[in-house]
């Protein structure tokens, strides 16, 4: 059942990408793009700065433009369209299918393959595992990793709202994280916030910059070097691809405070950079240690 639901939803989040591709282009219609190399492709075409995934952010930071915030004058959310519009018209909107691929153990309404109600995020901002339950309101957002407000004033306001819908909607520029770090992020730059966790900023600001580029938007000057100074610790840091989701970066380093539950499994574990595991540990669970040699999620 596992394996069948994750090629499900592997397959929802590939078509989305093709119909952000769409968005990007235009109002044009082609036939769904099920790859994600077919998709990069389709990405290329609509934006010509739009980058390979594997490419390396310090490349393609360098190609974005630089220069002062746009006014942020007529920027609203209702800008960007229909708030988690369903863009692939498979039946399920944004939030859920981004929920269904970067929380693990998910559960869906029943008599739903769509609605997620239930799962686990291995949070890439604060390093938590942090339990989701549908109508709690204040455990798991899903984040604009380029805030709208900033892309608004970094070329958005030049955008019709089919485009606008799409970079909302754009599987790149979303992940799911925790409620509180979210807001405190609010629409700020790299200039004004990273993650908590140091290990999770490289990979934090190169998907910053592949969304940026996908989408021709400009970087102002103090966004710029402090990217800068995150990739100098990181020079190879690859972009991510369109469907990449977070624990596929460098992994996160562990939270700073202790933890005092288990981790749900191995991709809890190595999302948030404590793997390999030992007796012991902050985070151990038996149940993880299939040899019984002490030393889980190697």
């Amino acid at each position: 059942m596992i394996d069948s639901r994750g090629i499900h939803v592997k397959h929802r989040i590939a078509v989305l990408l093709a119909a952000t591709a769409l968005g990007t282009a235009g109002c044009q219609t082609i036939a769904p793009v099920t790859t994600p190399d077919a998709v990069s492709e389709a990405a290329r075409q609509a934006q010509p700065g739009a980058p390979t995934a594997g490419e390396r952010a310090t490349d393609v930071l360098a190609r974005l433009a630089v220069k002062g915030r746009a006014p942020e004058t007529g920027y609203d959310r209702d800008q960007f369209g229909q708030q988690w519009a369903d863009v692939d018209r498979n039946g399920c909107d944004t939030r859920n299918d981004v929920l269904a691929r970067d929380l693990v153990d998910e559960a869906f309404k029943a008599g739903s393959d769509c609605v997620v109600v239930t799962g686990t995020l291995a949070d890439p901002y604060t390093g938590q595992t942090i339990r989701f339950e549908k109508g709690d309101g204040s455990s798991v957002d899903i984040d604009h990793v380029v805030a709208l407000s900033n892309g608004w004033q970094t070329g958005a306001f030049a955008w019709d709202e089919a485009r606008r819908t799409s970079f909302a909607n754009d599987p790149l520029n979303l992940l799911a994280v925790d409620y509180s770090a979210n807001r405190q992020k609010g629409a700020a730059d790299a200039a004004t916030w990273l993650p908590d966790v140091t290990g999770y900023r490289c990979t934090y600001v190169a998907r910053q910059v592949a969304v940026k580029a996908t989408y021709g938007l400009w970087v102002t000057q103090a966004e710029h070097d402090a990217i800068t100074r995150v990739l100098e610790t990181c020079p190879d840091q690859p972009v991510p691809g369109p469907d990449t989701a977070p624990a596929a970066g460098t992994p996160a380093a562990p939270s700073s405070a202790p933890r005092t539950e288990p981790y749900v499994n191995c991709a809890a574990v190595r999302a948030a950079g404590a793997a390999p595991l030992h007796r012991g540990d902050p985070g151990w669970s038996d149940s993880m240690d299939g040899d019984g040699d002490g030393v889980a999620c190697e």
